[in-house]
């Protein structure tokens, strides 16, 4: 490729010692969508998320970005020593029962979940909203993706029932690195927390869950962190 580019031939050896030397290292790709609109995203993070905040101070919301995942009952791999030659194997019961998850994030570095045993629905961000009016602060500013579970008339008319309590804003399409969630806390939880944990049934799954969370929530400027990570500054 250096060669029909620059017309520039180099042996492979040598192609990895001035990657080096320009700093580059061996990384895993992200993986985007074709259909992403990079404009739109620029706008966004440059132009729309300021506002929002501006907006969430001047009338003393909080803001809170909103998204889901899920926490599997298969055991996460990782790196470990074993003789040479002998990969270790983990035997494991192969299940798709999971932990469906919802999570809202603050700049302030606060953290909140909503997390059933069961695939989340329209209810459920009801259910997750009132949650957060109760124990984040009586008028929100909500950001999420565009969702089925986030567009149920349901949603709507609880919002529209607030007088004005909850707003909502929306996330561009395909753009979850806009959501600090995205990369950043669901990584961090999966990744991190919970990188050794093998559990028996989803209910020890469940507690070892709230644990992990209850340590993140004891590391605000991590949380922070993650903001930074999406590009947004606070």
């Amino acid at each position: 490729m250096i060669q029909e580019e620059f017309g520039v031939r180099y042996h492979k050896d040598h192609v990895g010692r001035l990657l080096k030397e320009l700093h580059w290292t061996p990384q895993v790709p992200i993986k985007r969508a074709l259909q992403r609109d990079e404009q739109a995203i620029g706008r966004w993070r440059d132009e729309v998320w300021p506002d929002l905040l501006r907006r969430a101070r001047r009338e003393r919301r909080v803001l809170i970005f909103e998204d889901e995942s899920g926490f599997y009952l298969l055991p996460g791999l990782v790196r470990t020593y074993a003789p040479a030659a002998h990969t270790p194997v983990i035997p494991e019961k192969q299940t798709r029962d999971h932990l469906s998850v919802m999570g809202g994030m603050t700049p302030a570095g606060k953290v909140y979940t909503l997390a059933r045993q069961e695939s989340l629905n329209g209810l459920h961000s009801i259910e997750f909203l009132r949650h957060l009016l109760r124990v984040a602060g009586s008028r929100l500013l909500m950001i999420w993706d565009g969702s089925p579970i986030h567009r149920r008339v349901a949603v709507t008319e609880f919002v529209a029932g607030t007088g004005g309590k909850v707003w909502l804003e929306a996330l561009p399409g395909y753009a979850p690195d806009l959501n600090p969630w995205d990369e950043g806390g669901w990584h961090y939880l999966k990744d991190v927390e919970m990188h050794n944990v093998v559990c028996r049934d989803l209910e020890e799954l469940h507690q070892e869950f709230y644990l992990a969370v209850g340590r993140l929530r004891q590391k605000s400027h991590l949380v922070q962190s993650f903001f930074a990570q999406a590009g947004l500054k606070i």
